[in-house]
């Protein structure tokens, strides 16, 4: 079958279409054909050969995470029912035609929704629904999104919207501010500019609570929009930076830090309902995942070198079929 390789760490050249021999089930296990393969920005990272400790990878290997398809086989204990039902599937790769998971980590996609828009939510509708959950979002509250136009963070402005927030996107460039205005944000603000951080508490008297997903310098800058008594919960990694927050200042502003990545990752069954919940505000129009980039297999190189150029509007895939 078709795959990419990572041979080396590195940039998106790294990312080599290679063929390699077809999965097989074990005990447990389900094979996927792949229609598409979801890309989030943590691959580009862990290409790039960040993150060994917690991701630790041996080379060459298989990117990705997993993505959308039909069963084709089923291993040892897993109900032949399976085969030839169109999935969602999380696995420790994802850029080739077929892939192997734990039955425990596929989900069935409902009637009516697509391969893509499956694929689009497999981890960021997971993300978005666990942060959205742990930021217990109040109806009136000002909600502040970085990187509002990504992914997760797209998701997060309808989600924020839709438990009556007033939502602030924050993201660079007019197509991606453009984008949030469309999902329902009320307020936008192009963090290229270096004050943009006033003009959130100059909008809005400080945010009551504030979604990171970029991490580093800018999540540092999303953190002073908080009012005093808010809630701050970081999931970005922008060039491998997590957003750090002096423990005293926040206690001395009364906000409340949460890092969901230092959380550690959540329990298999936790994941799979949030996934099955994910697809079904999918399927009925609750959330809209907006895909923005779609590459074939063969140019995985160039989904990367959209993603680190922050060229991407939206979410990116890989179309396998």
């Amino acid at each position: 079958m078709r795959a990419i390789h990572v041979r080396e760490f590195g940039g998106p050249e790294v990312l080599t279409p290679v063929e390699v021999p077809d999965p097989v089930p074990g005990a447990g296990e389900l094979v996927v054909d792949l229609a598409v393969a979801d890309v989030i920005y943590l691959d580009t990272l862990l290409r790039a050969g960040w993150g060994g400790d917690y991701f630790p990878r041996d080379l060459p290997y298989v990117p990705g995470g997993g993505g959308a398809g039909v069963v084709s086989a089923v291993g040892a204990g897993v109900d032949p029912s399976w085969t030839g039902r169109r999935v969602v599937a999380r696995s420790s790769t994802g850029y080739a035609e077929r892939i192997a998971a734990a039955a425990g980590e596929v989900v069935e996609i409902p009637d009516g929704l697509g391969f893509r828009e499956a694929a689009a939510v497999l981890h960021d509708g997971v993300t978005a629904l666990m942060l959205a959950r742990d930021g217990a979002i109040g109806k009136g509250e000002w909600v502040l999104v970085t990187a509002a136009a990504g992914g997760a963070g797209s998701l997060l402005v309808q989600l924020a919207r839709d438990a009556g927030a007033r939502v602030v996107a924050a993201a660079r460039g007019g197509k991606k501010l453009d984008l949030a205005r469309e999902l329902g944000a009320e307020v936008v603000v192009d963090y290229s500019a270096g004050d943009w951080q006033q003009r959130v508490r100059a909008a809005t008297g400080g945010v009551d609570l504030v979604f990171d997903g970029v991490g580093g310098a800018l999540g540092l800058a999303a953190f002073e929009t908080a009012a005093e008594g808010g809630r701050f919960i970081t999931y970005g990694t922008s060039g491998g930076e997590f957003t750090t927050i002096d423990p005293d200042l926040a206690e001395r502003r009364r906000v409340h830090v949460h890092n969901a990545l230092e959380a550690g990752p959540p329990e298999q069954d936790e994941v799979r309902d949030m996934l099955a919940r994910a697809l079904d505000l999918a399927a009925k129009g609750v959330i809209t995942p907006r895909v923005g980039a779609t590459f074939p297999l063969d140019r995985a190189a160039d989904a990367h070198t959209s993603l680190a150029e922050r060229a991407t509007v939206g979410k990116s895939l890989l179309i396998v079929t």
